[in-house]
């Protein structure tokens, strides 16, 4: 809390500037440029990581609620007699507790679900589909071992599915993909400050001769330290600014998610989420206001 403090107490004095001050540092060059650069490509990055985050964090809740209350059951059977071992699923899951609807799948229902993988034009009639039963949970849901043992019994051709098998590794890779996204967001907060660390000794060892004269007429390293600060902390401010806008505009340009919930048409922000971005460009000049501070003094240090 006090580094925020000490940040804060002198953003004032970083936006108002010291004219005389500033003639310590050269307004533009290689360093000053390269900081803007650098702080404008790293925000473009952190936004898409912030949007790939949030999306992949969306994308586990919905296949973790939508497949949590779902279950399906498989009914193969020679024709003659499906519709007996139909009759008797339905038989059970109408006398099972923790069951809100079951309904079988219409013929037009599991042609579009093998529609990608056989084509629109599949005969259905003349090939032995399985018959789906879609059954929907409710709040308690059912007991999941009584009703195999309960299906198996009156209805061996039947198989009980609740998409635990492929459900749970999906929302763990979508949970994975969304730490990585925070992760990625630290490194490339880490790599902004290597990268103006590295700006500002730079240009404090160009400058070694001009701080060795404002030494002798009596300037304190305090003093010299922030002319650096300031440029570079609002050197990282432009640049982070011009690089979260530059990513929010193309994200919003992106295809909106689809029905099929393809992940890479739902990659952006949603409502508030909106406003997340914004705390990129404040956030890089705090690490830049660090990050010149400390390279500075330390390199005032060894230049005396």
């Amino acid at each position: 809390m006090s580094g925020l403090s000490v940040f804060l107490g002198n953003m004032k004095v970083i936006l108002s500037g010291d004219k005389s001050a500033d003639k310590v540092v050269p307004p533009s060059g290689y360093t000053a440029n390269l900081t803007t650069f650098t702080a404008a490509s790293m925000a473009f990055l952190a936004v898409f990581a912030m949007a790939l985050s949030l999306a992949t964090g969306r994308l586990a809740d919905r296949w973790s609620g939508e497949l949590t209350r779902t279950t399906t059951i498989r009914i193969s059977a020679p024709e003659g007699q499906m519709q007996a071992q139909l009759a008797a699923v339905m038989n059970v899951l109408e006398t099972t507790s923790g069951i809100a609807t079951a309904r079988v799948m219409t013929d037009a229902e599991q042609r579009r679900l093998l529609e990608p993988w056989f084509g629109p034009d599949l005969p259905l009639e003349n090939l032995p589909i399985p018959r789906l039963v879609e059954v929907v949970e409710a709040d308690n849901g059912p007991d999941m071992e009584g009703l195999r043992l309960r299906l198996s019994a009156e209805a061996p051709g039947a198989i009980l599915d609740d998409h635990t098998r492929w459900r749970r590794p999906l929302v763990t890779a979508a949970n994975r993909l969304r730490s990585l996204g925070a992760v990625a967001i630290v490194l490339i907060t880490a790599s902004t400050a290597a990268m103006i660390t590295l700006s500002a000794q730079s240009a404090l060892a160009a400058n070694g001769q001009v701080i060795s004269v404002l030494r002798l007429v009596g300037a304190r390293d305090v003093y010299i330290a922030r002319a650096f600060v300031r440029r570079y902390t609002l050197r990282a401010l432009v640049g982070a600014f011009i690089g979260t806008g530059a990513s929010m505009l193309a994200i919003f340009f992106l295809p909106a998610a689809a029905e099929e919930g393809a992940f890479l048409t739902g990659l952006g922000f949603e409502g508030w989420h909106w406003l997340l971005p914004l705390i990129i460009p404040p956030l890089a000049a705090f690490v830049a206001f660090w990050a010149t501070r400390s390279a500075a003094l330390r390199a005032l240090k060894r230049i005396s």
